[in-house]
């Protein structure tokens, strides 16, 4: 045979195996990041043989590379009709490296598993649009749909957290989520996501957690198993389009990998529906606060330029909250006597997902019902007449600082900088001189 019809059946042996895989995979590089400075990260990006860069395409991002035989499977489920042409992003975490390039820092535990919403935003601003200025092999352009169901983020371990986080945080990036084996324990605050959730009003989201009961991978930060199980139970109350995949494998890829086609065609079952539907709440203060048929916030006109509501007077006159600053995660309460302040405590307890940045506690304001409401960076936390924080509604998506909260009967007006907002609830202003009824001591 000669070398020249040998180079040939090679050439097409790799056409062969290029058409039979239904996919290429491209390399990627980003090595300058303003969230993440100084790490490198890599990733490759799967464009299957059905994307014509005609219209957008969905997107698949998986964490720590490729995993799980999602290029084979993609393909599998695009090819049967049970999904539609996919762009996959496989991105690895960052790391620094030294001129010889020694390692000096593995980024991925920051990365994955801080619960702020950092992460989300590196994905949105720097990953995502550095992908979408990639070609594929045939010239055409990378087009993304912007649709939130449109779009799913899958992880294992660490970055089964970082997942979960990123579409808990920026519903409007991420409509599906898959996590295996994820590390919702004490390592960043990964163990209070249970808590989050069970208070916070359910997202559009799709979520499918996949563990099992010999998974403990570390018992310092806490039990891996029980961690996934507590985040389902509180997915479950507060209503979530949610599956679950228990066993008793180990911390490993073994049963994720199994499991995948049938999460996926789960994941994907109605890919044609423009949105997910939201669920309903056990919570009982969410369910009495929240409108049948609710919008959303809606600007109602253009921002005010004023000093944030930082002291307010209970209904009946008895007792003053008083944030007395950004950073803490806490209002005061006194007790009002004679006209002085008596009795100081740090009452109303607040969540912060991210104890490495300010709360950013802004303005507080009473309801009828004697309920404190609290603008933080993470929403508007309200407690109840006892300091505790019962629910959290999420800000207008791009909402800048809440300088003051307005509560009328069946509204609720933030006013800020850039824009008001407003949002039908079940609420009534406070009245002054009148007590609130009495919720006891708990």
């Amino acid at each position: 045979m000669t070398s020249r019809r040998l180079l040939l059946l090679q050439v097409l042996a790799m056409l062969a195996i290029r058409i039979a895989a239904g996919h290429v995979l491209i390399d990627g590089v980003l090595d300058k990041s303003h969230y993440y400075g100084g790490t490198v990260h890599t990733f490759q990006v799967y464009i299957p043989d059905q994307y014509d860069g005609k219209r957008p395409a969905a997107l698949y991002l998986g964490l720590d590379g490729v995993l799980l035989d999602a290029p084979e499977v993609i393909d599998s489920l695009i090819a049967a009709g049970k999904m539609p042409a996919t762009i996959g992003v496989f991105l690895q975490p960052g790391l620094v490296k030294a001129s010889d390039g020694t390692v000096l820092r593995y980024n991925r535990c920051y990365e994955f598993d801080s619960t702020s919403d950092y992460f989300a935003r590196f994905l949105e601003e720097e990953v995502l649009p550095a992908v979408e200025q990639m070609k594929t092999p045939r010239g055409k352009s990378i087009r993304l749909s912007r649709r939130p169901a449109d779009r799913m983020i899958s992880g294992l371990s660490s970055g089964g957290i970082a997942a979960f986080n990123a579409a808990w945080h920026r519903p409007d990036l991420f409509g599906k989520v898959f996590t295996g084996v994820g590390t919702f324990v004490a390592m960043r605050g990964g163990n209070d996501l249970q808590a989050l959730v069970r208070k916070t009003e359910p997202l559009p989201l799709r979520v499918y957690l996949q563990d099992g009961s010999n998974d403990v991978w570390n018992p310092l930060f806490g039990h891996w198993y029980e961690g996934n199980q507590m985040l389902a139970s509180a997915l479950r109350f507060a209503g979530y389009d949610m599956q679950c995949d228990w066993s008793d494998g180990g911390h490993n890829v073994k049963r994720a990998t199994q499991i995948f086609p049938q999460v996926m065609e789960w994941m994907w079952r109605d890919w044609d529906r423009p949105e997910h539907i939201v669920g309903k709440t056990q919570n009982d203060f969410l369910q009495a606060l929240l409108v049948e048929d609710d919008n959303g916030w809606t600007r109602i006109s253009g921002g005010v330029d004023k000093v944030p509501v930082t002291r307010v007077i209970y209904p009946d006159l008895t007792t003053v909250a008083w944030s007395q600053g950004e950073d803490e995660n806490y209002v005061w309460q006194f007790i009002l006597q004679d006209s002085k302040l008596t009795c100081g405590e740090p009452f109303y307890w607040l969540h912060n997902d991210d104890p490495s940045e300010s709360l950013e506690v802004r303005s507080i304001t009473f309801d009828g019902g004697g309920n404190l409401w609290v603008a933080t960076r993470m929403g508007i936390q309200i407690c109840d007449q006892n300091g505790r924080v019962r629910a959290i509604l999420r800000l207008p998506q791009g909402c800048s600082p809440v300088n003051e909260i307005i509560i009328g009967n069946g509204t609720v007006t933030l006013s800020t900088e850039d824009a008001t907002w407003q949002r039908r609830f079940n609420v009534t202003a406070p009245t002054p001189g009148v007590r609130p009824p009495s919720q006891g001591q708990g």
